[in-house]
């Protein structure tokens, strides 16, 4: 199939556009824009600065991908927004470029969806298959590890690390980094249990559900402490990978400041 290019559309001449690309009624695309084969951007869509698409996404109205990040600090550095292949960006997302503070790249994966409305500040960092509910938004500097999720209206602090398998209850305030494999709520959002859907949905066995849901009654329920809850499960033979990946973590983000273990700049 050849690309496709509402009459109504504008696209720049120095964008680049692959094959099989459909770019529908009314969407603007920018100089710097690069889009992937097969990707499809459904109509009302903006792609502005330096800006790239991978294969086989799906933009619905009104998503804006690259404009300047809401920074106050922002000079007009030549920043981008890096985004891979198989994403849904549902209608309304927004995505800024990044700002100058770290690698100056604004980064997405492949295979994520994004609901209805989503904000992902700048600098942001998120892996592959990541689910992100209506109404989301990320503040700057939040890395977003691979099969996360966030249920909708929730709000996430700037520098906070969002682990594997995780799960953010609706509604919910995170202002301190989310471990992997925990479904956190409230306000602010606290580790409740483990994200028992998510582990079962990948397939997880058993033996590898059994030693974290052992680590998540110690740390969060016995409330043993890091050093104490390893040696426990050391003891118990429940120092799983999963485990270690868990108290490292932890270890981390008590690294930082305010329960944030990237906060580098408050960490100081």
């Amino acid at each position: 199939m050849a690309t496709s290019i509402a009459a109504n559309a504008w696209v720049d001449p120095r964008a680049e556009i692959d094959e099989e690309v459909v770019i529908g009624p009314f969407c603007m695309i920018g100089a710097g824009v690069r889009v992937g084969r097969g990707t499809r951007l459904m109509n009302h869509v903006t792609l502005m600065g330096n800006v790239t698409l991978g294969a086989d996404n799906i933009l619905f109205p009104n998503v804006v991908v690259g404009a300047d990040p809401q920074d106050v600090s922002y000079a007009g550095g030549d920043t981008s927004v890096e985004i891979g292949d198989n994403n849904t960006l549902r209608e309304g997302v927004t995505i800024n470029r990044a700002s100058e503070k770290e690698d100056g790249v604004t980064r997405i994966g492949s295979h994520n969806f994004l609901m209805g409305n989503c904000h992902i500040a700048h600098d942001c960092k998120l892996g592959n298959h990541i689910l992100i509910a209506n109404g989301s938004l990320l503040a700057g500097h939040v890395h977003m590890h691979d099969h996360a999720a966030i249920s909708g209206g929730c709000a996430v602090h700037q520098f906070v690390t969002i682990g594997s398998y995780s799960f953010i209850g609706s509604l919910s305030r995170a202002l301190h980094d989310v471990p992997p494999f925990m479904l956190v709520e409230g306000i602010p959002a606290r580790p409740r249990c483990i994200n028992i859907v998510a582990l079962k949905r990948n397939d997880f066995s058993l033996e590898r559900v059994e030693p974290i849901a052992a680590a998540h009654r110690l740390l969060y329920r016995s409330k043993v402490g890091l050093t104490h809850a390893r040696e426990i499960l050391r003891a118990n033979n429940q120092l799983s990978p999963e485990v270690e990946q868990v108290l490292a973590f932890i270890e981390g983000q008590h690294g930082g400041k305010h329960g944030r273990g990237r906060e580098v700049r408050l960490a100081a």
